[in-house]
């Protein structure tokens, strides 16, 4: 991607925290925005951010680099992380909905479970990863390919088959409307 995440990536390789420390205040904006726009709550989203960049320095050595960069490794673990946080606040939302609500306590409100970001949210996590990486950060195929350790192939396939899910949700939808 460029020079200096080249660098920090090499710092950070060799247990160098300043690289991580270089690499978060370069990238956590974008991570943030990301991951906003996947969870409904800004500390959700601020948690998965965080979890990434701590996942980074422990897998510092196993991470898959695109174009000299770990940003497509941090955008799939900041997607992954959001996935199991909403899976953790459903959870939670129901289990305070089996419990008896005291009369003045109005139950938690679920989140809208309507639009586009739903309906990405209902895809399978390998296709998601796919349709995250390409359509809504713009890496090539190539690159998603590299980032998410497949073949080109398969992330063309996964993107197909996404879109066209995508398509009958979001054609769904607009007939409800």
């Amino acid at each position: 991607m460029d020079d200096e995440d080249a660098a920090d990536w090499r710092a950070l390789s060799a247990g160098d925290p300043h690289g991580l420390a270089r690499l978060f205040d370069r990238h956590e904006a974008r991570l943030f925005r990301h991951a906003a726009r996947l969870l409904t709550t800004r500390e959700d989203a601020k948690d998965a951010v965080a979890v990434a960049f701590f996942e980074l320095w422990r897998r510092r050595d196993s991470v898959r680099l695109v174009d000299g960069s770990p940003l497509p490794w941090l955008l799939n673990t900041v997607s992954h992380t959001a996935r199991n946080l909403e899976r953790s606040a459903r959870r939670y939302r129901a289990l305070l909905g089996r419990v008896p609500a005291a009369a003045a306590v109005a139950a938690p409100e679920a989140p809208d479970e309507t639009g586009a970001l739903a309906a990405l949210r209902r895809l399978p996590e390998k296709e998601q990863s796919v349709v995250v990486l390409t359509v809504m950060q713009g890496y090539r195929e190539t690159e998603a390919a590299a980032a998410l350790g497949i073949p080109v192939g398969t992330v063309k396939s996964r993107l197909s088959r996404a879109k066209a899910r995508l398509r009958g949700e979001l054609a769904r939808l607009e007939v409800l409307s």
